[in-house]
C-alpha cells in the first residue's frame, strides 16, 4: 500500500485514497485473522518463514501482508524482520476481552464481501444484495450452510459481547421477573444480565441451529437452572407472559413490514404492565460521524434491513402497538430503545 504521508500531511486527495483501499486493509486483516498471527505472536515476536512454517502460507507472501498492516499500525516489524503485536494487534488475538478476530474474519467471508461487490444492485432496487448474488436470503443461507452459520453467529457474537456489560450497567433489571431475549443469538447479553441480577430468570428464542450453539455458554456460567432455550421462529409467534421483551440488534436486520411483525408478535405476548427494549445503533441527525450510518449500508446490502433514527423507531413502535417511553445512551454504540404497550 502506498505511503500517503504523515497524518497531519495528509491531503483531501490522499484521504480519499485511503478509504477507497480500506477494502484492501480489511481483507489483509482477515488473512492475519484467520491464520491467528496475533495468537501465535502473543510470547513475542517472530520471523515471517516461522510464521509461515506453523500456518501453511507461502513465507514471502505472508510478509508482504504483514508489512503492510505494520505500515497502518497493525503489528510492527523490528531490524530483523520479526513481527510482533502493537495495540491495534492485540484485539486479533483469540483470548483476550473485546476480541473482533471472530468479526473479522466474517466480514472477511466470501458470502460477506460479494454481496458488497453488488452494492449498485441494492442502491438501484432497496433490495439485499446478499439475495440477488446467492439467491436467497441471508438467514436461509445461514441455515442451508451449518459453517458459514457458525461463523456468522461467533461474528456476531464477538462484535457485540463488549457492549454488553454497558447494557447491563445503564439499565436496571434487579426487579425484573423474567427475560426473554428474542433472537439472542448465543445469549451472550441474556447471560450477562442473569449473572449481574440472581432473581431474574431467562428465556432465550432462537432458531434451533442456534440455540445449539449457545448452550454451552449457559453451561459454561451455571445458568442452566434460571435460563430456558426454546428454539422457534418468531415470525410466527414468541413465548408469552415475560415481564421484559429483548431484542439487541434484531429489528435493524428486517425493513419495516418485517420487523412491525417480530413486534406485533411481542406484543401478543407482553402481558400488562410488561416492557420491551430494543437495543440498538440509533442514527444521530445531521452530518455526526456514526458507526451506525456506515452499519446501515451492510443492512442494506446483506440482510435487507436498516438502521432507524429515534423518530422512525417511534414510527415502527406505535405501528405495532407500542408507545416509546425513552432512549437510554450506554458508553457503547447502541441505546437501550424502552417501549411499553400502547
Amino acid at each position: 500500500m502506498p505511503d500517503h504521508g504523515s497524518a497531519a500531511e495528509v491531503s483531501p486527495h490522499q484521504a480519499l485514497l485511503r478509504m477507497i483501499t480500506g477494502s484492501w486493509v480489511a481483507q489483509a486483516i482477515y488473512v492475519a485473522a484467520k491464520l491467528q498471527i496475533a495468537d501465535l505472536l502473543r510470547d513475542g515476536p517472530q520471523a515471517p518463514t516461522a510464521l509461515a512454517a506453523t500456518t501453511g502460507a507461502h513465507p514471502r507472501a505472508l510478509y508482504r501482508v504483514l508489512r503492510a498492516l505494520a505500515s497502518v499500525g497493525i503489528f510492527s516489524e523490528d531490524e530483523q524482520g520479526r513481527f510482533s503485536l502493537t495495540p491495534l494487534a492485540e484485539p486479533l488475538r483469540s483470548d483476550v476481552p473485546g476480541s473482533v478476530r471472530a468479526f473479522s474474519i466474517m466480514q472477511g467471508s466470501e458470502w460477506a464481501w460479494r454481496s458488497w461487490g453488488e452494492i449498485m444492485h441494492s442502491v438501484r432496487t432497496e433490495k439485499p444484495a446478499f439475495e440477488h448474488v446467492f439467491g436467497m436470503p441471508l438467514f436461509d443461507y445461514y441455515a442451508a450452510n451449518p459453517e458459514a452459520g457458525r461463523v456468522g453467529a461467533e461474528g456476531l457474537t464477538s462484535r457485540s459481547e463488549p457492549e454488553n456489560a454497558h447494557v447491563v450497567s445503564a439499565y436496571d433489571f434487579s426487579r425484573v421477573g423474567t427475560v426473554v431475549d428474542v433472537g439472542g443469538g448465543q445469549g451472550t447479553l441474556l447471560a450477562s444480565i442473569l449473572t449481574a441480577n440472581p432473581k431474574t430468570r431467562g428465556i432465550l428464542f432462537e432458531k434451533p441451529h442456534v440455540i445449539a450453539m449457545a448452550q454451552p455458554i449457559f453451561e459454561g456460567a451455571g445458568l442452566n437452572e434460571r435460563c430456558e432455550l426454546v428454539a422457534g421462529d418468531f415470525f410466527a409467534s414468541v413465548p408469552a407472559g415475560a415481564d421484559v421483551y429483548l431484542l439487541k440488534k434484531v429489528i435493524h436486520d428486517w425493513d419495516d413490514e418485517e420487523a412491525r411483525s417480530i413486534l406485533s408478535r411481542c406484543r401478543a405476548a407482553l402481558p400488562d404492565g410488561g416492557l420491551l427494549l430494543l437495543i440498538e445503533l440509533v442514527i444521530p441527525p445531521g452530518n455526526e460521524p456514526s458507526f451506525g450510518k456506515l452499519l446501515d449500508l451492510h443492512m442494506l446490502v446483506s440482510p435487507g434491513g436498516r438502521e432507524r433514527t429515534q423518530a422512525e423507531y417511534r414510527d415502527l413502535l406505535a405501528s405495532a402497538g407500542f408507545a416509546l417511553g425513552r432512549v437510554i445512551p450506554t458508553a457503547s454504540p447502541v441505546s437501550i430503545v424502552e417501549a411499553v404497550p400502547a
